[in-house]
């Protein structure tokens, strides 16, 4: 038999005509794997399941963080809040600040009387 000699040429050609079969779709052809196409197919599409499943639990996860600090400020400003209220509900405090407005308004002494009708 006749050995023949592999030149850079060789591998041009190959590589050429490869690029070309990937392009028409031939490639998976010429490699004689078309029997695997199926198991080639179902294999692309469990990656591409799993890059959209991490990229969705991703945007997920973004939100979550994003909601914990406007949960944290809300809080903060919830607090601020019932602080205000309970300071301002007392009487001394109430009685106080209507005497510094100039208020004749006082606690009363007796119970409303109703009117009748």
């Amino acid at each position: 038999m006749i050995e023949k000699k592999w030149k850079i040429s060789d591998l041009g050609n190959f590589l050429k005509n490869s690029f070309r079969a990937i392009l028409k779709g031939e490639f998976l052809l010429r490699m004689n794997i078309g029997r695997y196409f199926i198991h080639i197919a179902y294999t692309f599409f469990l990656f591409g399941m799993v890059i959209w499943l991490s990229l969705m639990i991703e945007t997920t996860m973004a939100k979550v963080e994003k909601n914990k600090a406007v949960i944290k400020e809300l809080e903060i400003a919830h607090s601020q809040k019932t602080f205000e209220v309970v300071s301002l509900s007392r009487r001394a405090s109430v009685s106080a600040m209507l005497e510094n407005l100039g208020s004749d308004v006082k606690e009363a002494e007796k119970p409303a009387t109703e009117l009748v009708k």
